[in-house]
């Protein structure tokens, strides 16, 4: 438990001495990584890329949720190569 406190304290005071530039650098990434579903659906030229970003900022706070759009919004334009390939009607 001590290891623990002595962690957190040593984290408050690097957060402290930050500088302004560390700190939004910090905060960019922290969007990217939470809008990365997003922002690949975008990449990928999914059709539902309004429905994942509307959908990705309340899975943010789940892991489970945020993973499930993560495969959701790669798999568009795979699924649709699959199905050509197999000659099947391509998924809407």
């Amino acid at each position: 438990m001590d290891t623990i406190n002595q962690f957190i304290v040593a984290f408050t005071e690097a957060w402290q001495q930050a500088d302004l530039l560390f700190l939004l650098g910090f905060g960019l990434l922290i969007l990217a990584v939470w809008f990365l579903p997003s922002l690949l659906a975008l990449a990928f030229n999914r059709q539902h890329a309004g429905k994942i970003a509307l959908l990705n900022i309340p899975a943010g706070f789940s892991w489970i949720a945020w993973v499930a759009l993560l495969v959701w919004a790669v798999t568009g334009k795979l699924s649709n190569k699959l199905a050509a390939k197999a000659r099947l009607k391509p998924v809407v």
